[in-house]
């Protein structure tokens, strides 16, 4: 039998990965292109032809393809997505107050229909009235429906009925809660259906590009996403519930990295350009946030990693301030272009005005500092002021000097509203240029690093002395900086998931620690686990760091690409809850997974509650696309002892279904 070869693609804000995987020979080609936020088609392409190149392999050969993408997080981060409806059947506006809904529904239009059921499942009957009164009209100022019932979990029949209405009439997609989760919580359950309507056509956008990409290069296979718990869903379920895609890359570079390093137990760090992620591998699996994951500010009911993310990168703002006696320098949130990146797509235009400015007797504000347009296409540029326009229009595709650009202090706050509707980048000094001065990275203009890090080091501290005597003292501390808050950020992810109440940044007993510094009392600290260095540039950064916090550190050869590895090494994974309650004394009624099953004898019920999750399990976990899922069983009665005699409450049974993805046998 032949190897498969899998393909795992990672689309991130900022780069597409592409790692072509065989699962005897591990990682046999990877390869990097710009993310293409007009046409993500165009990087997926640019990123896959490389790697197809790279292996001298046939597009033929491919059996499997895997998506992990950080595209919905960031738009519930930026508060982007389409405008959806939501119907509400058996609550009030006032549940709306509930949860944050009010405010995630902004402008969007809500209907409420009398309906809904009790937690055994009996209805209240539904009046679809207002919806068919709404409809016509509601369909052409929406992009899809939301659709949340009360108690639905326990019976979906009043959502499911709406649902067929709704598509009958409007033939938008729709999103009903139960299909979501089974957690209890109606305001918070339909606050998830809302953003995943949301989400509907920017993750059509992806995997149509995708899909569209393959069927050109003539690649018919199997095509999976990651979720945000690691597991892997089919791309279709992926179209129809793409809220649970939210935190997918972050939670494919863990189960990249478990693979890769082969550990159960350790902290894994990822460094991007703009940021970094930390979370905890614990027995294996990803830590889970057990409250659902928190996007854009909103709690979901999605199952996603516990992962904290940190606005510190290789290409983090570098500032610095001189007011004190001693200058400080400080790295982030903010992301620059790197000097070396801006000089090596244009030298011309950034070393010569570097080099004037390093001629000069004194230093301006605004010395090593330029603007460059994204190449956002022109219509995500509408709705300017006059200002913002004026201003956006004097900057090109080449970077101009922020001293030629800006006039007035005024100016300054019009460009950062450019820079956060992602229009303009600025470029400046960055770690990465740090590291080029240093001679650790290579791969763009070193001289550009160099010349931003003279002009950075001529700034005086309060005591009118420079900060640095020269571009290599001053990088060096800049990396020293990155190490320490590198550093600061793995505590503090790995002290709240302990539980403790300590902000390394400020505690003076850490601060000992770190800093190794000698006393009659000695701090010391470490780490239980190893810690697990991902990124493009982790060699250069985790060694140090690891060092720093006393722990073991493991950096991967392809730590670069980890969450395209995680892509296409998960297993489909497909949970079912099935309920049994009571009524009142010697009935017992079966809830979940279909319709409610009364039953006279508590034995026989719960043999059809743990029947019927396994079933619905396998069903699912094979619809997501896997082989040969197994299924593992999990119950959980409560049943006090009153007065001497058991009482029965409720019962739960989870039906866990887990496998590798199908694949293509050609």
């Amino acid at each position: 039998m032949t190897d498969h070869l899998l393909l795992g693609i990672d689309t991130g804000g900022t780069y597409t990965d592409a790692v072509l995987f065989s699962e005897t020979e591990g990682v046999v080609a990877k390869a990097k292109a710009l993310t293409t936020r007009h046409d993500l088609s165009v990087g997926i392409a640019g990123a896959v032809d490389a790697v197809l190149e790279q292996a001298k392999v046939p597009a033929g050969a491919i059996s499997l393809v895997s998506l992990s993408t950080t595209l919905a997080t960031n738009a519930l981060v930026e508060g982007q997505g389409g405008r959806a409806g939501l119907v509400m059947i058996g609550f009030g506006p006032e549940d709306l107050k509930r949860d944050g809904l009010q405010e995630a529904l902004g402008s969007d239009p809500v209907i409420f229909l009398p309906g809904g059921h009790n937690v055994h499942g009996g209805e209240t009957p539904l009046d679809m009235t207002a919806l068919d009164e709404a409809l016509p009209q509601l369909s052409a100022q929406v992009s899809s429906f939301a659709v949340a019932g009360y108690f639905a979990v326990r019976n979906p029949a009043h959502e499911q009925r709406v649902r067929d209405r709704i598509r009958d009439v409007s033939h938008l997609p729709v999103t009903c809660s139960h299909e979501l989760s089974s957690k209890l919580g109606g305001p918070r359950r339909a606050l998830t259906t809302l953003l995943n309507a949301r989400l509907v056509s920017m993750i059509d956008r992806l995997i149509g590009a995708c899909e569209g990409f393959l069927q050109q290069r003539g690649i018919d296979v199997p095509m999976m996403v990651v979720r945000g718990d690691g597991a892997l869903i089919s791309a279709a379920e992926a179209r129809l519930r793409p809220i649970e895609t939210i935190l997918s890359g972050p939670a494919a570079s863990l189960v990249g990295a478990r693979h890769l390093t082969g550990l159960d137990n350790a902290v894994v760090s990822d460094i991007g350009g703009t940021t970094t992620d930390v979370a905890v591998l614990d027995q294996g699996r990803p830590r889970l946030d057990g409250e659902g994951a928190v996007v854009g500010g909103f709690r979901t009911m999605v199952e996603a990693v516990a992962m904290r993310t940190f606005g510190l990168g290789g290409d983090s703002e570098v500032r610095i301030n001189d007011r004190g006696l001693q200058a400080r320098i400080d790295l982030g949130p903010r992301r620059f272009l790197p000097l070396s990146l801006a000089a090596f797509q244009h030298a011309d235009a950034v070393i010569s005005v570097l080099e004037r400015q390093l001629r000069t007797a004194h230093g301006g504000r605004h010395d090593g500092r330029f603007a460059v347009r994204t190449g956002l296409p022109d219509h995500l540029a509408s709705g300017l002021q006059p200002q913002e326009q004026a201003l956006y229009e004097r900057i090109g595709a080449v970077p101009v000097a922020l001293e030629s650009l800006l006039t007035s202090t005024l100016q300054k706050a019009t460009l950062d509203r450019l820079v956060a509707r992602g229009l303009v980048h600025i470029c400046g000094l960055t770690p990465s240029d740090a590291m080029h001065v240093l001679g650790r990275q290579d791969q763009w203009n070193a001289t550009a690093a160099r010349l931003g890090a003279e002009l950075a080091a001529r700034v005086k501290d309060g005591s009118g002395k420079p900060i640095a005597s020269s571009a290599e003292a001053l990088s060096d501390m800049i990396v020293a900086r990155l190490t320490r808050q590198s550093a600061e950020v793995i505590l503090s992810s790995c002290l709240a998931e302990d539980g403790a109440a300590i902000d390394p940044a400020v505690s003076l007993a850490v601060d000992r620690a770190l800093k190794r510094e000698p006393g009659i009392v000695a701090f010391s600290l470490s780490l239980d686990r190893p810690l697990v260095g991902l990124g493009a540039s982790a060699p250069v950064y985790y060694p140090a760091i690891a060092d720093m916090l006393g722990a073991e550190s493991r950096i991967p050869p392809e730590a670069g690409v980890a969450n395209a590895v995680g892509a296409v090494v998960g297993q489909v994974r497909a949970s079912v809850t099935v309920f049994v309650t009571v009524p009142e004394e010697g009935i017992f009624i079966v809830n979940g997974a279909g319709p409610s099953s009364r039953f006279l004898d508590e034995g026989a019920a719960f043999a059809s509650a743990r029947a019927r999750a396994q079933m619905a399990a396998l069903t699912s976990a094979r619809s997501n696309g896997a082989d040969e899922p197994a299924v593992m069983m999990r119950e959980e009665i409560d049943a006090p002892d009153i007065e001497g005699s058991r009482k029965l409450v409720e019962a739960r049974f989870t039906a866990i279904a887990s496998g590798r993805p199908r694949v293509a046998h050609g």
